[in-house]
C-alpha cells in the first residue's frame, strides 16, 4: 500500500493535529535513468524521488512518491486531491507521460496545488503547457562549477540560504531560456564555461504557484546537497495552497440591491 512518510509525529496524541497541518508533497520522478545507468543508481539507490522525498520528510513534510511506471503514473485523482505540492523530475521519457494525466495535473495547479519543476523537467509536457512556450535552452555536460546567486534575498524560497550556492560539478544550462518572464526571479546561475541562466523562476497560474529550479542532473549528487535540499523545502512551503477564500465564477447575484429590470441580455 502506498502511504505518506510522516517524520514529525512523535506519538498518537499529536498525530491527528500534525497530520492536518503538515504540507503534503508528492514527489514525482520518471525513474528511468536509475534503472538504466549504474552511475545514477549508485548515486540514488532509492531513486531521485526517494532522495528528494527523504530530504523533505526530514524537514517536516508529509511525503509520498509517484513514478512514471505506476498506473496513471501514480498521479490518480485521489493522489492529486491529497497533494498540496507536486515536485516533478523528468528527462528521458517526457513523451511517455499520458496527456490525460497532464490535463489532470494542470487542473489541480489551476485550482491551487503547488508545482515544483526540477532541472530537465523544463521540457516536460506539464511545464510547457503551463508556460505556453517551447521552454528550450542551451546545455552542456562537462562537470563544471555552477554558482547559483540569490538575486531576491527577501523571497521565502531563499530563506536560510547563503548569498550563493556553489556546486562543484553540474550540467550547464544557458540562455536563451524560452520561458515567459518570471513573476519573480530568485536565483541566477553562472557557469565555469561563462554562461548564465535564470535558475529559480516563480509563476502563478490560476490559484497555483509554480517554481522552476534548475539544478538536478542525474549523474551528479545535487539532491544530496543540504543547500539544495533547503531550497526545495522552502519552495514547497511557498507553493503550498493558502487558506484564502475560494473564488467563484459565472453569473452572480448582486451583493447590494440594484434594479434588475433590464431585459436586454442575450445570454
Amino acid at each position: 500500500m502506498r502511504g505518506r512518510t510522516d517524520c514529525r509525529l512523535a506519538n498518537a496524541v499529536t498525530a491527528e493535529v500534525e497530520t492536518t497541518s503538515m504540507t503534503r508533497v508528492t514527489v514525482w520522478n520518471e525513474n528511468v535513468h536509475e534503472q538504466e545507468h549504474e552511475a545514477v543508481a549508485d548515486l540514488y539507490p532509492d531513486g531521485i524521488h526517494g532522495a528528494i522525498a527523504s530530504a523533505l520528510a526530514e524537514r517536516g513534510f508529509d511525503t509520498e512518491t509517484a513514478r512514471l511506471q505506476e498506473p496513471e503514473h501514480g498521479l490518480t485523482e485521489d493522489v492529486l486531491a491529497e497533494t498540496d505540492v507536486l515536485t516533478w523530475w523528468g528527462h528521458a521519457a517526457h513523451d511517455q507521460v499520458d496527456d490525460e494525466v497532464v490535463s489532470r495535473v494542470k487542473e489541480r495547479v489551476l485550482e491551487g496545488m503547488g508545482l515544483i519543476v526540477l532541472h530537465s523537467g523544463h521540457y516536460s509536457k506539464i511545464f510547457r503547457e503551463l508556460m505556453g512556450t517551447t521552454c528550450s535552452l542551451k546545455w552542456r555536460e562537462a562537470a563544471e562549477t555552477e554558482r547559483l546567486w540569490v538575486v531576491e534575498p527577501g523571497h521565502p524560497i531563499a530563506d536560510g540560504v547563503e548569498e550563493y550556492i556553489e556546486l562543484p560539478e553540474t550540467e550547464m544550462y544557458g540562455e536563451r531560456f524560452d520561458i515567459p518572464a518570471p513573476d519573480t526571479l530568485v536565483f541566477n546561475s553562472w557557469f565555469e564555461g561563462g554562461e548564465v541562466f535564470r535558475s529559480g523562476c516563480c509563476y502563478r497560474r490560476g490559484a497555483g504557484r509554480i517554481f522552476y529550479f534548475r539544478p538536478g542532473h542525474e549523474t551528479y549528487p545535487i539532491y544530496h546537497n543540504e543547500a539544495i535540499q533547503q531550497v526545495l523545502a522552502n519552495a514547497c512551503e511557498w507553493a503550498a495552497a493558502g487558506n484564502g477564500p475560494e473564488p467563484s465564477f459565472g453569473n452572480a447575484d448582486p451583493i447590494e440591491a440594484i434594479d434588475e429590470s433590464d431585459d436586454r441580455s442575450v445570454h
